[in-house]
C-alpha cells in the first residue's frame, strides 16, 4: 500500500537508471540566476566523469571480477585513512562557496568522482556539480548535481564500512557463478531494479517497486511460466486482516470505490451486510475486478510459482517509479515498462510479438499466455557491486542483511512514494503470509 509522501527529497529517477547526463554549465548558471562571466573555466563536464549504463548483468563473471578488483581498491583507500565526513553541505549548488564546498570536493576526489585538478578549490562550480551527479548515479540517487541530505548521508558512510559491504557482496555474487541460463531475469531488491539478460548481455532495464522493510521481498530463484493479462486479484487473508478490515471500519465505501467484491460460497454479498467490527470479515473471499486504473496489479501479472506466493506485476500507481527509494510493496515486485518486459519474456512463444501483447492489454479481457520456455528469475540482494569500466555502485542495506551496520541514507523507517499524494490508496498484492 502506498502512503502519503512525507519527504520532499523524492525526485525523478529516470536519469539515475539510464546513466548520467551531466550539467551544461552556462545553461544551468543562467537558470540559477548567475551571470556567465562569474565562471572563468570551461563549463563542459568531461565525458570520463559520466556513469554510463552498463550492459554487464549484475550476476555475471565480469561483475564478480570487477567487484573483486574494487575490494582491493577500497582496501587501499582504507589503508590511507579513508575519507573525512562532510557536514553542512545539504543544499549546496552551483555558485555556493565556503568550507563545506571544499569538504565535498575532497570527498569526491577520494573516490574518483572528481579530478583533483578540475575547477577552482573554493567554489561549487560545474565540475563539482558533475562530480556530485556521478556520485549520486553510483548510489541510486536522483542526479540533480546539488547536495541533498541523502547525498550527504551517502558520502558519510565510512570507507571501512563500504569495504566490508563490498566483501560481503562478493560472496553473494560468487554464489551465482554457475550456469544461470541463456535467458534470465535479475531482480536486485536493494537497487529496486530488474534486468533482463540474454547471451550474457543486459537487454532491458526496469525500475521496480519492491517489499517494504516490514513486508520484505524474498531472496529466491523461480521461473516465469505465464503472463496473465488484465488480471483480477484475490486479496490474501493477511491483507484482509491487516488492511482491508481496518479500512472498512473507517470508510464503508472503500471496497465499492476500489471495485473489490465480497464472495461467500461463490456468491457476491453486500459490504453493508458484514459486521466490520467483528471477525466476520475474515470469513469471506475478496476479489478486485480487472482494470488498469484501479486494479493493484495494473494490466499484467507475471506468474513465477514459488513457496512465498509472490509474483511480478504492473501497477496502477506508475508514478512510484520516479522515486529514489521504492520499497513500497507487500513483497511482490512492480515492474516499470511492463509491456516491454513481458514482450521480452514471450519472445520465444509463438504468436506473442509486441503487437499481440498490445492487443491483449487493450482488449481488457482476461487472457493467459503460457511461455513455451519458462524463463529463470532470480530475486537477489546485492548492495554493492562494480562494473568492468571500474565504476562501483552502492545501495542502502534496506533489510539489514549485510551484517556491517551500513548507515541508512533514508530518513524515514519506511520510505514512501511521492506519487502517493495524487493516487488513491490501494491494496498491494504480494503479502501472502499466513
Amino acid at each position: 500500500m502506498l502512503q502519503t509522501a512525507r519527504h520532499s527529497r523524492f525526485r525523478p529517477l529516470a536519469a539515475a537508471l539510464l546513466g548520467a547526463t551531466l550539467l551544461a554549465g552556462p545553461a544551468f548558471a543562467r537558470e540559477a540566476g548567475f551571470a556567465q562571466a562569474e565562471w572563468a573555466q570551461d563549463y563542459s563536464s568531461p565525458t570520463t566523469m559520466q556513469v554510463h549504463r552498463s550492459s554487464t548483468p549484475i550476476l555475471s563473471p565480469d561483475t564478480i571480477a570487477a567487484t573483486e578488483a574494487m575490494v582491493e581498491k577500497y582496501r587501499a583507500i582504507v589503508s590511507r585513512g579513508g575519507w573525512q565526513a562532510v557536514t553542512g553541505a545539504a543544499g549546496l549548488r552551483v555558485g555556493s562557496r565556503g568550507p563545506a564546498v571544499a569538504a565535498v570536493r575532497q570527498r569526491l576526489i577520494v573516490t574518483g568522482d572528481l579530478d583533483a585538478t578540475a575547477g577552482g578549490a573554493g567554489v561549487y562550480d560545474s565540475y563539482v556539480a558533475a562530480g556530485v551527479k556521478r556520485f549520486q548515479a553510483r548510489h541510486g540517487l536522483s542526479q540533480t548535481g546539488q547536495m541533498s541530505p541523502a547525498t550527504q548521508a551517502a558520502m558519510n558512510v565510512p570507507a571501512d564500512v563500504r569495504l566490508r559491504q563490498l566483501e560481503t557482496n562478493v560472496i553473494r555474487l560468487r554464489s551465482y557463478s554457475g550456469d544461470l541460463g541463456r535467458r534470465f531475469v535479475i531482480t536486485n531488491i536493494p537497487a529496486a531494479l530488474v534486468q533482463t539478460v540474454e547471451n550474457g548481455q543486459v537487454v532491458t532495464l526496469h525500475a521496480a517497486g519492491v517489499g517494504k522493510i516490514d513486508r520484505q521481498s524474498p531472496i529466491m530463484n523461480a521461473k516465469a511460466v505465464e503472463i496473465n493479462f488484465n488480471p483480477t486479484w484475490t486479496v490474501p487473508a493477511s491483507i484482509v486482516r491487516k488492511d482491508l478490515i481496518p479500512k472498512m471500519q473507517k470508510d464503508p465505501n472503500y471496497l465499492t470505490d476500489n471495485k473489490i467484491r465480497i464472495l461467500s460460497g461463490g456468491q457476491e454479498i453486500s459490504p453493508r451486510s458484514v459486521n466490520w467490527n467483528s471477525d466476520e470479515g475474515t470469513r469471506y473471499t475478496y476479489r478486485q475486478d480487472s482494470g488498469a486504473d484501479f486494479n493493484s496489479m495494473g494490466v499484467v501479472r507475471i506468474n513465477i510459482p514459488n513457496p512465498h506466493g509472490v509474483f511480478m506485476h504492473d501497477t496502477n500507481s506508475r508514478g512510484v517509479f520516479g522515486d529514489d527509494f521504492r520499497f513500497i510493496s507487500s513483497g511482490c515486485v512492480r515492474v516499470q515498462n511492463v509491456r516491454e518486459y513481458i514482450t521480452w519474456l514471450l519472445k520465444d512463444t509463438p504468436g506473442w510479438d509486441r503487437a499481440h501483447v498490445e492487443q491483449a492489454v487493450e482488449s481488457g479481457q482476461r487472457i493467459d499466455a503460457r511461455l513455451t520456455q519458462p524463463v529463470p528469475v532470480y530475486w537477489t540482494y546485492i548492495t554493492a557491486w562494480a562494473t568492468p569500466d571500474g565504476t562501483v555502485q552502492f545501495r542502502d542495506d534496506i533489510y539489514k542483511r549485510d551484517g556491517v551496520n551500513v548507515p541508512s541514507t533514508i530518513e524515514a523507517p519506511t520510505p514512501v512514494a511521492s506519487a502517493a499524494a495524487t493516487q488513491p490508496e490501494v491494496f498491494e498484492p504480494g503479502d501472502e503470509e499466513n
